[in-house]
């Protein structure tokens, strides 16, 4: 599998990840990973990061079935200075989403705390009605609806912190999961038909360089995700 580079200098790379690849390796990961390519094309890499054997040069992820813009450090001081604007919000991300349904509102912000499921850890959710969570974490989305009928809506997701499985954790909390998440809207969530994964797209990545240039990069969503729009919305 090819993985398209946006961009890259000196210090960094700018991928636009294609779904249906892991990102990197670990427990009940098979098959080759962007990780795997990137060490191709960028043997540099191979010692870069927090655990450089497992995620190479690997700043953040993107789950497994999303698609989309991801930044990949050159070396350990692009690495650092990245993982810094990560954790202090630095870092402004853009993701669109097909939901279920129609949203009670056209814009607002989802500010549930997410934690591992106390009756099933594997699984993250939010403390609403008798479910319960353990190592909860503040979690904030901003999210406007940009066109919507009775059956779907497309959802631009901003999210302010990077828990894992945020967004499709903050829908499903709205009762509007991700079109074909099955993970968390069950096996009957809504799924536009011919469409084999979770409707979720990294739009763009904007953030500023040590001397204040601010960089953006945007990628349009892939193939699959613009045939089910043009079949639902």
């Amino acid at each position: 599998m090819d993985i398209p580079v946006i961009y890259q200098d000196e210090d960094f790379i700018i991928i636009n990840k294609p779904p249906g690849i892991s990102v990197h390796g670990g427990h009940s990961v098979s098959g080759e990973t962007v990780a795997d390519i990137l060490l191709q094309k960028f043997p540099e890499i191979k010692n870069v990061g927090d655990a450089p054997a497992i995620r190479p040069g690997i700043v953040h992820r993107l789950d497994k079935n999303t698609s989309g813009v991801m930044v990949v450090a050159r070396n350990q001081k692009s690495f650092d200075f990245l993982k810094e604007l990560f954790k202090n919000r630095e870092m402004e991300k853009t993701y669109l989403a097909v939901a279920c349904g129609q949203l009670a509102s056209l814009s607002g912000t989802i500010s549930f705390p997410i934690g591992r499921l106390v009756k099933n850890p594997l699984k993250r959710g939010v403390a609403v009605g008798k479910t319960k969570i353990r190592g909860e974490r503040e979690a904030v989305t901003d999210y406007s609806v940009l066109r919507e009928n009775a059956r779907y809506s497309l959802v631009e997701l901003r999210p302010k912190t990077g828990r894992m499985h945020q967004l499709r954790v903050h829908l499903k909390a709205l009762s509007h999961p991700v079109a074909c998440d099955t993970l968390y809207g069950g096996e009957k969530v809504c799924c536009p038909k011919g469409v084999g994964r979770t409707l979720l797209h990294a739009q763009s990545l904007s953030f500023a360089l040590p001397g204040g240039k601010r960089m953006c990069f945007e990628a349009d969503p892939p193939e699959d995700f613009q045939f089910a729009l043009k079949g639902i919305l």
